[in-house]
């Protein structure tokens, strides 16, 4: 067992892909990093769950998109119900589609699969440190962001029905087009816990389909039509 530097004992570190070569290979060049000790592996984010209820790690290296619970539900679920152990998204993906909302879920740091051993190594160390484990590259997009100008905001409509505000986000979502699953994501939720938004607001709405919400939430002044 190798031991980080200043004696402390190595990161135990549970691996989380559905792609099982992939995994295989991370676990393998794992066991090759000082200070890093993997307890275990997972093929999809309820796994990951679980791993972390039965071994307690220090740190899981999350893929995001995997079947069953995808890494963004999973982290929130470990951050929400163990939050002694961090997650570090190591994934294929760099968009911000992919990047804000692992964060928002409670990643601390984030490395695309190109990451050398000891970059990996860094990142686990920063997120138990209390730091950001970050890529270079997905520093400069958080800054990036962060320096483009905040959208002028509409003026805020007021919910009908007594639709909750979470209620009329599921609605708007709906009108966008999304899914369940998708709607889930996006707010990082479970989709039974959006299909529950959905029947309170079809209960209260009288609405009885997807269709119907959309041309509510049209009719209501919810969703403006586009220009032109």
């Amino acid at each position: 067992m190798t031991e980080r530097q200043g004696g402390r004992k190595p990161a135990r570190v549970v691996v989380a892909d559905d792609q099982t070569v992939v995994r295989e290979g991370i676990v393998m060049l794992l066991g090759l990093l000082p200070g890093i000790e993997v307890v275990g592996a997972a093929g999809d984010g309820d796994e990951a769950v679980e791993r972390v209820a039965e071994l307690a790690p220090d740190v899981v290296l999350m893929d995001l998109r995997m079947p069953r619970c995808d890494g963004v539900e999973a982290t929130r679920r470990i951050r929400a119900e163990y939050p002694g152990t961090q997650v570090v998204v190591l994934t294929t993906f760099a968009d911000d589609e992919s990047l804000f909302p692992a964060l928002r879920a409670g990643a601390r740091g984030y490395l695309t699969k190109d990451a050398g051993g000891d970059e990996i190594v860094r990142a686990v160390e920063s997120v138990l440190s209390g730091d950001a484990g970050l890529s270079p590259s997905i520093q400069r997009r958080l800054l990036e962001r962060l320096s483009e100008p905040e959208p002028e905001p509409g003026p805020p409509a007021e919910a009908p029905d007594g639709l909750t505000s979470r209620e009329t986000e599921v609605l708007l979502l709906i009108a966008e087009g999304l899914s369940n699953q998708e709607i889930a994501r996006r707010l990082h939720v479970s989709t039974a816990t959006v299909k529950t938004h959905i029947n309170n607001l079809f209960a209260k709405t009288g609405l009885k389909d997807r269709a119907q919400a959309v041309r509510y939430a049209y009719g209501k002044g919810l969703v403006r039509p586009p220009a032109g």
